[in-house]
């Protein structure tokens, strides 16, 4: 009897069929399609513009900041109310800010006035800080000399601080206890100490009332005067 045998290792044509078709029809071989990239040619000008304009800002900045100009500065303090000098100014370099500074080709002109307010060494003048008149200066005011000796007057003092004029009585009176003569003085100039260190110089602006009893009273040597930091 004859038996059929079918040749091993082949497979059936339909299978291989089917599993190509299978392979090739599963969801991992299907690729979704990709849209092309949109191109934004605003935006990228826009950056463009962007980058362009801070780089141009910076340069003005630092184009700015250099720009130097000549103000005045203090040098010496100028109390409410004096004239200022040339000597009590200097000239300085500073940035050109918009500040309303004042130039120093205009320190002839400010020489001609005087100070609102104290100004201390180191600050940069501005017009606010000058006045064409002051009444420190003016009618019903007396220039007063005075020569003190040490413990007299504070070692300290500058032209421009505001003192109190003390009327000190000497021993061989009666009074005993100091009154107050001038209850804000302005230290018009501090004179150079004597030869011997003993006597300091210094004039004071009072009202015109008081002066002839304040020269009295420092003629005795019954004047001392104290210091008014908080006086400007």
């Amino acid at each position: 009897m004859r038996t059929s045998e079918k040749p091993a290792g082949r497979a059936p044509v339909n299978a291989e069929r089917q599993t190509s078709a299978g392979a090739l029809s599963g969801p991992a071989s299907r690729k979704l399609p990709v849209p092309p990239r949109e191109r934004k040619p605003a935006l990228a000008a826009l950056a463009v513009l962007l980058i362009l304009g801070g780089a141009l800002a910076t340069t003005l900045l630092v184009l700015r900041s250099g720009d130097r100009v000549s103000a005045i500065a203090i040098s010496q303090q100028v109390g409410a109310g004096q004239p200022f000098t040339e000597a009590s100014m200097r000239e300085v370099q500073i940035a050109d800010t918009g500040i309303g500074y004042v130039a120093w080709s205009q320190r002839a002109r400010v020489a001609e006035n005087y100070a609102r307010v104290t100004i201390i060494p180191g600050t940069l003048l501005t017009r606010e800080m000058v006045v064409s008149a002051s009444r420190e200066q003016g009618p019903g005011k007396a220039q007063v000399g005075l020569s003190l000796k040490p413990g007299q007057t504070p070692g300290t003092l500058e032209r421009g601080d505001r003192v109190q004029v003390v009327h000190v009585p000497s021993g061989s009176r009666g009074e005993r206890q100091g009154r107050v003569l001038a209850q804000s003085a302005l230290v018009h100039q501090i004179g150079t100490p004597g030869r011997t260190g003993a006597n300091g110089q210094v004039t004071i602006i009072v009202d015109s009332s008081i002066s002839p009893e304040i020269v009295a009273y420092a003629s005795a040597g019954e004047i001392a005067l104290a210091e008014l930091p908080g006086a400007r």
